[in-house]
């Protein structure tokens, strides 16, 4: 089973910066996809960034032009740069890859990283 590991939150003043990343361990897989998902208290979970093995990319309109998803394949990791971020960015954040194994695909998420924008 392959297992995601998130790094990277903590407390930002509004306006800075944060970088996450999300590495996969496991063996014999590949990764189809890459996604960041926060959830803030109260609300829904919902989906910030995707990235594709072929580095196609999609935003949420709330943070397009500010957030950047990346991927490097080679080290299995994904990462998510957070620029000129705002108190309503608050959130816990997660990553979720879709995992190619010999017997088909299946959806896994990190254990989550809490990030706090004061403002």
């Amino acid at each position: 089973q392959v297992q995601l590991v998130e790094s990277g939150g903590g407390l930002v003043q509004a306006g800075g910066s944060l970088r996450l990343s999300c590495a996969a361990s496991g063996s014999d897989f590949g990764i189809r996809a890459m996604d960041w998902y926060r959830q803030a208290p109260g609300k829904q979970r919902e989906l910030v960034a995707a990235i594709t093995t072929g580095g196609r990319t999609t935003y949420a309109d709330s943070v397009k032009g500010r957030f950047t998803i990346s991927s490097d394949n080679a080290k299995n990791t994904g990462y998510l740069q957070m620029n000129s971020l705002k108190p309503e960015d608050t959130a816990v954040y997660y990553c979720k890859f879709n995992i190619l194994v010999r017997i088909g695909a299946y959806d896994t998420w990190g254990q989550g990283t809490q990030v706090t924008v004061s403002s």
